[in-house]
């Protein structure tokens, strides 16, 4: 069996999703209901079909990049207290969407607000994967200092997951930006090595060593295209896979 068919075969998988893709490109709403809404339906869809047990870690830079206000003068540890909210808010939207496709769904957050979400418990999350449910991972760690994408490479750690979805807002991983450069090559699979001798831009250097070292693949796909969601999360030929 191949690598790439070795990677396509998984029970349980990690879905990081950026806070931008909850967001229509050029509105001032922070959140978009109608995307919020049409990715639960792909969510819920792979769910009834496929029964795969699915976590999920969202990004908070809809509302606020704690780098970006640190970089503005605040201080660094309160800037990404304030973007852990963020992924609070996003986890909960997203959360009440799935719920009315009917899809059992639990939010658990890192930092303890025990009237919105239950706390971040790693033996009561892979329990509640087993049962079916939909558990959604926010608040980051809960430390400053660590991304999304890092949180994204814990929780996969932490739960055994086969794989990791990275969705974003291109359509895999380039040798160059294809935004500035027009002739950047995508790949469609290439191992970690390649991309530390490449210096290639899939996760930050913190998240990028934990998938290597627990030997975690990333799959990396464009979230903008409806139906993207789906053809990942049922092993369609999408996006870059990168693995060991």
């Amino acid at each position: 069996m191949s690598a790439l068919s070795e990677i396509r075969s998984f029970k349980r998988v990690i879905l990081k999703l950026s806070g931008e893709a909850l967001r229509e490109p050029g509105s001032k709403d922070n959140i978009s209901p109608e995307i919020v809404e049409r990715i639960a339906d792909e969510i819920s869809a792979v769910k009834k079909e496929t029964g795969v047990e699915l976590g999920i870690v969202v990004g908070g830079g809809n509302f606020w990049r704690g780098a970006s206000a640190s970089a503005r003068g605040m201080d660094r540890a309160t800037a990404d207290y304030v973007g852990m909210m963020a992924t609070v808010m996003n986890a909960l939207a997203l959360q009440a969407a799935l719920e009315a496709d009917g899809i059992r769904c639990v939010v658990q957050s890192a930092i303890e607000m025990k009237n919105v979400a239950e706390p971040f418990i790693r033996r009561k999350a892979s329990r509640q994967l087993e049962e079916g449910v939909v558990v959604i991972f926010a608040a980051g760690t809960g430390n400053p200092f660590f991304s999304t994408d890092t949180t994204s490479a814990l929780r996969a750690s932490e739960m055994n997951a086969d794989v990791i979805f990275k969705a974003t807002m291109v359509d895999g991983v380039y040798d160059s930006d294809p935004k500035k450069n027009p002739d950047a090559v995508r790949y469609d699979s290439l191992p970690f090595s390649e991309c530390l001798s490449k210096q290639l831009a899939v996760m930050d250097s913190t998240a990028f060593s934990l998938c290597m070292d627990n030997d975690i693949p990333i799959i990396v796909f464009d979230i903008g295209k409806n139906g993207n969601i789906h053809t990942a999360l049922t092993g369609g030929d999408i996006g870059t896979i990168v693995h060991r």
